[in-house]
């Protein structure tokens, strides 16, 4: 089973994807950048803290790479908004043309797409958490709306591969 969670910040997804696959072996994909601050890590510290002593953590963007790997394991992928300012951040791309961010971004999100897509029905689950930043108001900086819309279109292809979309608001899960 492939599972998308999205929410806001501080919704809960974390932790109901994490309960997706408690039970075993699981390779847990840390998608994000790591930055020199103490907010950001006392977060990372957090969700280390909560990772059972059986899990493997892959600190990595190539979260098609991992799938693969994984052969018939569940992998949980935490998450894609971050994995996409890493991606964004890795290739400086930033104050790059759109089409240029877009070309890069949707070539690699192909990638994570068709590795999903080749997990079959009765490999493990597949659980992949995101946020959701579509439902406020237009962003004023162009940093904001390109990664807004981008991940968007993020949320969107992977959702079209998952079997299940969970929306997390407030600790309450809705299966969509």
């Amino acid at each position: 089973m492939k599972i998308l969670v999205t929410g806001g910040v501080r919704s809960g997804k974390s932790r109901h994807a994490e309960s997706l696959v408690a039970d075993g072996e699981v390779t847990y994909v840390a998608a994000g950048p790591v930055y020199d601050d103490a907010d950001w890590a006392a977060r990372i510290a957090a969700h280390r803290a909560r990772r059972p002593a059986s899990w493997t953590t892959a600190e990595t963007r190539d979260v098609a790479g991992v799938l693969r790997a994984a052969g018939d394991a569940p992998v949980l992928v935490d998450c894609l908004g971050t994995w996409l300012t890493g991606v964004i951040d890795d290739a400086g791309l930033w104050e790059a043309p759109v089409e240029e961010v877009e070309t890069h971004v949707l070539g690699l999100l192909e990638d994570v797409v068709a590795a999903l897509a080749e997990r079959g029905p009765g490999s493990g689950h597949v659980v992949l958490v995101t946020n959701e930043v579509g439902l406020g108001v237009v962003p004023e900086h162009r940093s904001a709306r390109l990664f807004r819309d981008l991940l968007g279109t993020v949320n969107q292809r992977v959702a079209e591969v998952c079997g299940e979309v969970h929306l997390v608001v407030a600790g309450r899960v809705l299966r969509l």
